[in-house]
């Protein structure tokens, strides 16, 4: 492998959109929560980024109470051709009303206008549904989409945390009605979150989603933020408050986890790269994988973790952080896996398998 840079464009999913190997999270712009960036942290981070050739920025209409937007629509006033602004809907803006939360046409809308305004912008470049609701349909998801994308005040759609199952379903109804397609998926992928890889992974690789992976530090349980002392009961955690409290109600600060970041240590260390560095090429070797969403706190952060992109990791210590956070298979993948299962199915035929399938 080579040396990556960020204005070595990858395209994303089944889309001709130009993105660079790593995004910009903005979750932390603006200290509405607690712990983010104030205003002139967040200029140094965007500045960063883009004056590198980074160009894809991701927020959502409700981070920080709807200061993300805010603080990301002055900085664009001079670069916003030059980014590719992602922001996501699904998430209440207004505790209380039962219509300002979900994936329905009117929470939709409003959202989008919402955002739109925040921004200072007339268009959305990326729009992602933030989270699947279980109480829409997939029609009048898709459809209002489609129409977002019609009116011009959206390009291009994509989803997170959604289970694999509901996307291929939305997908195969945008395909069939020929309205606009998903081609970006939003998930939590990492060393210490590997589920993704049974069915979500697989999935967005055969339908041309390009995947843009969250929490791709763990929430800085594979940087040694975290010690033995710190893990945590992910029941008893509240959801918000502080840094700490918020991943530990991600069901991250566990003794495998931590375990699992002393490994990330020693392997950074071999190599003189910093932790971050190595937990992001990991995640960058991986096929599926268009570009990691980085959410730093400090330019000094984002600095480091831009990093990630000239470590080559050997084959040797990829097979060791490979072993040591590789997930069991589940049914029916650990079923047809079995030999006795290939040898009914093909009996002493070799067959060779096409990536995607």
């Amino acid at each position: 492998m080579t040396p990556l840079s960020l204005d070595r464009y990858r395209l994303l999913g089944r889309s001709g959109l130009r993105v660079s190997p790593l995004a910009l999270g903005t979750m932390t712009f603006g200290a509405d929560w607690g712990w983010g960036a104030d205003q002139d942290e967040a200029r140094r981070q965007f500045d960063l980024y883009v004056d590198r050739g980074g160009n894809l920025v991701d927020s959502a209409v409700n981070y920080t109470d709807g200061a993300s937007e805010r603080i990301l629509g002055g900085f664009l006033r001079d670069k916003r051709e030059r980014v590719v602004l992602a922001t996501k809907f699904t998430m209440t803006r207004e505790p209380g009303n039962p219509n300002a939360g979900g994936n329905h046409r009117l929470n939709m809308l409003r959202s989008v206008e919402q955002s739109l305004r925040q921004l200072n912008t007339d268009r959305i470049d990326l729009l992602f549904l933030h989270g699947w609701d279980a109480t829409t349909a997939a029609d009048e998801v898709m459809r209002g989409l489609d129409d977002l994308v019609s009116s011009g005040k959206v390009v291009y759609l994509g989803i997170s945390n959604t289970p694999a199952w509901r996307i291929a379903e939305m997908q195969t109804l945008a395909s069939l009605r020929a309205w606009a397609p998903l081609v970006a998926l939003q998930i939590e992928w990492s060393l210490v979150e590997r589920t993704v890889e049974h069915e979500l992974v697989p999935m967005a690789e055969a339908m041309g989603l390009g995947v843009l992976p969250w929490s791709p530090l763990g929430g800085g349980v594979l940087t040694g933020k975290y010690g033995p002392e710190d893990v945590a009961d992910d029941e008893q955690a509240e959801v918000a408050g502080t840094r700490k409290g918020v991943i530990a109600s991600s069901g991250h600060l566990t003794g495998d986890a931590i375990a699992l970041g002393a490994l990330v240590r020693e392997v950074a260390a071999e190599i003189g790269a910093t932790p971050s560095q190595v937990a992001i090429a990991w995640l960058l070797r991986q096929p599926a994988c268009t570009a990691p969403i980085l959410g730093a706190r400090t330019a000094a952060q984002l600095e480091d973790n831009l990093g990630g992109l000239d470590v080559i990791l050997t084959e040797a210590q990829v097979e060791r952080l490979d072993q040591a956070s590789r997930v069991a298979p589940i049914f029916p993948s650990r079923f047809l896996a079995r030999p006795m299962l290939r040898q009914i199915m093909f009996g002493r035929t070799a067959i060779e398998r096409r990536a995607s399938v």
